[in-house]
């Protein structure tokens, strides 16, 4: 027998959608602020669901579940990740700030901070706002944001995919709320 044995689907012990429902969420809201790609749009639902995210607030020009380009990167989790639509980003974030979150771009910006210098309080409200793949995160959104996070990058890029900046941010975030209690 093989030293790393894949494990079949039965071995995972996946939760059913009602099951998944009925968990305590991290209290983190993913923002999308006119995401253009449906795969984008999909795989952050998909990472939302693998880290127990509470919700997406989908904004702008971001497309809106059920669409199939949506469906074939999210594999269900826009069944079982509450979301919401916003006309613009700035009505999610007044929302939020009312609701007591702190609001966070995923930017390249002065007086950014690196993102592996960031600490959230455990069950501290976040709000983290992923930007256009072309555009990034509108000014107006950053000049409401608390806190801007630079994910550091060393190569001839100055960018990394919307969905993979969310992948890296939940990732660290989840870490600090969830592994280290």
């Amino acid at each position: 027998m093989p030293k790393h044995q894949k494990l079949s689907l039965a071995e995972l012990n996946r939760l059913n959608i009602e099951e998944y429902k009925r968990l305590e969420k991290l209290p983190i809201v993913i923002v999308l602020d006119n995401i253009r790609s449906m795969s984008n749009i999909g795989s952050i639902f998909r990472t939302s669901d693998a880290f127990m995210i509470d919700s997406i607030h989908l904004c702008g020009i971001t497309s809106q579940p059920p669409k199939n380009e949506i469906r074939k990167t999210a594999l269900g989790a826009t069944e079982s990740v509450e979301w919401k639509y916003y006309e613009n980003t700035m009505e999610s974030i007044e929302d939020l700030k009312k609701d007591g979150y702190q609001i966070i771009s995923i930017e390249q910006a002065q007086n950014s901070l690196m993102l592996q210098d960031f600490q959230p309080k455990p069950q501290k409200k976040l709000a983290l706002i992923v930007g256009n793949e072309v555009k990034g995160v509108e000014q107006e959104v950053i000049d409401a944001s608390d806190i801007c996070l630079e994910i550091p990058q060393f190569g001839t890029k100055h960018s990394l995919n919307v969905s993979i900046s969310a992948g890296l941010v939940i990732w660290h975030v989840f870490q600090n709320f969830y592994l280290k209690k």
